[in-house]
């Protein structure tokens, strides 16, 4: 059990803003940094099938690369601590390597490894319609990858680390650049979002969000 209160989660949410203005001289502690990496690998995800990658992004040169084409990155790239670009896996039908490995590392037995990939056959074809092209494969894949995000980004919040979700760049231009570096394999992964951590160097304005009654309804 933890010993943290809802209240210090509740005090981590709000202090959480998206973080535009880093201090470049404050670098985040290795262990840190790896604990905020962790929890982006112990997150969940549909049929858990973990469709992701996490590059941590340090090389000044492949920063400067990519900086021209992310203009979501309101300041100087080189700004930010620590640079995480999340990748989506491209193919990871029911049939595929990648998700039949997942299910082997699971322990199932012959039987329940058939009857699995039937059932998540079903699920992709017939539930939730993500066979109709890579695209909407890869979607899917990438939706997976926001709940990783999500968790690095308050896990950060929670030891006083800032941070900033980016989908303000070209991607087709990020894959590119990427792949041609060889950071990743382009045929097995695309760019699904970007996100920076560091230090704020001053002060955020207080973020705004709807009332409780207009984004939170009971169905009793």
């Amino acid at each position: 059990m933890t010993n943290i209160h809802k209240q210090q989660v509740l005090d981590a949410f709000h202090f959480r803003a998206a973080c535009r203005t880093y201090d470049p001289a404050r670098k985040i502690p290795k262990e840190d940094m790896d604990y905020i990496l962790e929890l982006g690998r112990l997150s969940p995800s549909s049929v858990g099938s973990e469709p992701w990658k996490f590059i941590v992004l340090q090389n000044p040169a492949l920063r400067e690369k990519i900086a021209p084409v992310s203009w979501g990155i309101k300041h100087p790239i080189h700004e930010a601590s620590h640079l995480v670009v999340i990748l989506a896996k491209k193919n990871a039908r029911y049939d595929s390597d990648f998700l039949r490995n997942a299910l082997v590392q699971r322990g199932l037995t012959p039987e329940q490894m058939a009857a699995t990939v039937v059932r998540y056959k079903s699920f992709q074809q017939d539930d939730i319609k993500i066979l109709e092209s890579e695209r909407t494969l890869f979607d899917w894949c990438s939706k997976q990858t926001y709940i990783a995000l999500g968790n690095m980004m308050t896990g950060a919040a929670l030891i006083g680390i800032d941070s900033c979700p980016i989908e303000g760049f070209n991607y087709d231009e990020v894959n590119r650049i990427l792949s041609e570096e060889r950071v990743f394999d382009l045929n097995e992964y695309g760019v699904s979002c970007m996100v920076t951590f560091g230090y704020r160097n001053k002060e955020i304005k207080k973020k705004h969000r709807k009332p409780v009654d207009d984004v939170i309804e009971w169905v009793e």
